[in-house]
């Protein structure tokens, strides 16, 4: 199963090749996602040395098999910021994100990137009652942090039921690998290296650093950034006891109708997501959704049957041309984590669980550790803070968790962990005495 992005993008690089000497650095980026591509260019623009390294071809996992949209609006998230965080907090999360939509724009003007590149209005729909006081609340609560955000009564895709949504204005969607491959040709420009196939096993303090191990080779480094899809190292950091994965599907359909403006997801479960893409010679339509946790039961070619049947519902002669699944971490409080991986590991930083909102937060993300390389303050890296001490203040999702993933990545870590529950607590209590 191919996804659009990989059909009509296939190689981010001509001559890929795979690391095998030993090579010295200024910064090693492990992951050759949008998290470690951002990272990289925006690096290597500012002077630095860098490397990256993916264990694939660039950007065919997460970042390949995405819906590619850029927006603020991560479902009805900000009165959920609100209540658990507070006002500050959620608006520093906003302005955050509406930033990396106009920093990711003025790259491709800058860069002249063809990647299909369109604003958008993004809505959040609801075919429940219950939540329609949700959808009027969270236009409320955007309100009440300086954004934009309309309630209204009808959307265009004539999905059955549809009862309200809430509508940012002036948000986009791309190609995501067509954008990348833009990138990657400025990273090379810039003197960076860039290696694929290239398997990571481990990573060690050096006396100037680290030292990056692979199959292949060893990279020396001063800098580490762990890009990767779920964080390679599991002590310190202990990252496998604080997310959950879900794997979501999407499919592109194309019809003789005139197509919808806007991109769409519902607030209730299961997920609809809706947008429109270009494919070489004519635009169709990406349906998502259908998210279950990993590790769950489900039927996969049913999964894909629901989403040809919405198809379906708004368009009755939907032909499906593509189809395609990704997994993505979520945070038990939803925020992603961002910045240094561990007070034990100094210069050694992370990005993760972006909660299938990676296109804004991966340039947040990018833009911080840049920040943190070059020295510079960043005024929303605490908000993303991936030290941060209490990051499992929802229970119920971390019961929910365990219960619904019995062979997920958690359980297994547990598994294979050389720590005890004791150990993790000494390391923590350390963990919060060095941070002090």
């Amino acid at each position: 199963m191919e996804s659009l992005w990989m059909k009509t993008q296939k190689r981010l690089i001509e001559d890929g090749k795979k690391l095998d000497k030993d090579i010295e650095t200024e910064v090693c980026i492990i992951g050759g996602g949008i998290t470690g591509i951002s990272t990289a260019y925006y690096l290597s623009k500012a002077g630095k040395k860098v490397v990256i390294l993916d264990r694939d071809k660039l950007s065919t996992k997460t970042t390949g098999n995405t819906t590619a949209k850029i927006t603020s609006q991560h479902g009805l998230f900000y009165k959920y910021l609100i209540d658990n965080f507070d006002k500050e907090f959620a608006q520093k999360y906003y302005i955050a994100n509406q930033n990396a939509i106009e920093n990711i724009a003025k790259i491709i003007e800058e860069e002249k990137i063809k990647c299909d590149f369109e604003r958008q209005d993004a809505y959040v729909f609801t075919r429940d009652e219950k939540d329609v006081k949700k959808i009027k609340d969270e236009v409320k609560a955007v309100k009440e942090i300086g954004g934009e955000a309309e309630f209204v009564e009808d959307i265009e895709p004539q999905v059955k039921n549809v009862l309200c949504a809430i509508n940012f204005p002036n948000q986009a969607m791309f190609n995501v690998r067509k954008y990348l491959k833009g990138l990657v040709d400025k990273i090379i420009e810039n003197n960076g290296q860039i290696y694929e196939d290239t398997k990571v096993i481990s990573v060690k303090k050096s006396l100037s650093g680290y030292k990056i191990y692979s199959e292949g080779g060893i990279v020396s480094a001063k800098y580490v950034v762990l890009a990767t899809h779920y964080p390679l190292i599991d002590i310190p950091g202990f990252y496998f006891l604080k997310m959950y994965q879900e794997t979501s599907y999407v499919i592109g359909i194309e019809t003789n109708h005139k197509l919808f403006k806007g991109m769409y997801i519902n607030s209730e479960s299961p997920t609809i997501s809706l947008r429109t893409a270009k494919d070489d010679d004519r635009e169709i339509v990406l349906v998502g959704g259908m998210e279950h946790r990993v590790g769950a039961k489900i039927d996969l070619e049913n999964a894909y049957n629901n989403l040809e049947e919405i198809a379906k519902e708004i368009y009755d002669d939907a032909k499906v041309r593509y189809k395609w699944s990704t997994q993505d971490c979520i945070t038990l409080d939803k925020i992603p984590y961002i910045g240094e991986f561990s007070n034990l590991m100094k210069d050694v930083y992370v990005a993760t669980g972006y909660k299938k909102w990676g296109m804004t937060t991966s340039n947040i993300a990018a833009n911080i550790i840049t920040d943190k390389i070059l020295q510079r303050d960043n005024e929303y890296e605490n908000i993303f803070k991936s030290t941060r001490l209490e990051p499992i203040k929802n229970r119920w999702e971390f019961g929910e968790m365990i219960k619904e993933t019995t062979n997920s990545l958690v359980i297994n870590k547990f598994k294979d962990a050389k720590e005890g529950f004791e150990d993790v607590k000494k390391r923590r209590r350390k963990d919060s005495r060095s941070s002090r």
